[in-house]
């Protein structure tokens, strides 16, 4: 069994027109929804072997604010393709991981954080399903489990959605 976390950003500021996408930083909002969650997900006692972070700054600055509430030292892959990529490449990404990684935080952007998910859940609480389907905030971790030993036997429609928690939910 595996576990795979999906966290999307939190929200970034549109402020600066001068940016590039990929250049935009975290809002104030932001910056307390992703210090929310990494305590949540620290008091929940999430620890992911290995985090996958898209190079966007909104992501990485996601990261910053998770990251030193872990415990353990998860091998960290900062990676530019993870920016635009879709579920499939998403899927084909963490399947590349070493078997020996028992989980695996993958923090990027919608819309593919979203699909991602969608495409790999075939059961859980029908009314978490129903909540993640209608919105995929920024900021919102899906913990889903896979029934396989090596990712590289990871599939659509093979996990259970064991939780979907946005920031709201915390505060």
């Amino acid at each position: 069994m595996k576990t795979l976390y999906l966290l999307r950003h939190a929200k970034s500021s549109w402020d600066n027109t001068g940016l590039t996408d990929h250049d935009r930083p975290l809002n104030e909002r932001g910056f307390r929804a992703a210090t929310v969650m990494g305590v949540y997900m620290a008091q929940s006692g999430i620890q992911p072997g290995l985090i996958l972070c898209s190079s966007a700054r909104r992501a990485l600055e996601t990261l910053d604010q998770i990251r030193p509430r872990l415990a353990g030292r998860p091998t960290l892959c900062i990676e530019q393709e993870l920016y635009g990529a879709n579920a499939s490449a998403l899927l084909k990404r963490f399947q590349a991981a070493e078997a020996g990684v028992g989980s695996i935080l993958i923090i990027g952007h919608n819309p593919a954080m979203e699909d991602l998910a969608q495409r790999l859940i075939d059961k859980g609480d029908k009314q978490e399903i129903a909540r993640l389907t209608e919105k995929y905030p920024t900021g919102a971790l899906a913990t889903l489990t896979l029934p396989v030993k090596s990712w590289e036997d990871a599939a659509f429609k093979t996990a259970t959605l064991c939780s979907f928690i946005v920031p709201k939910d915390l505060v």
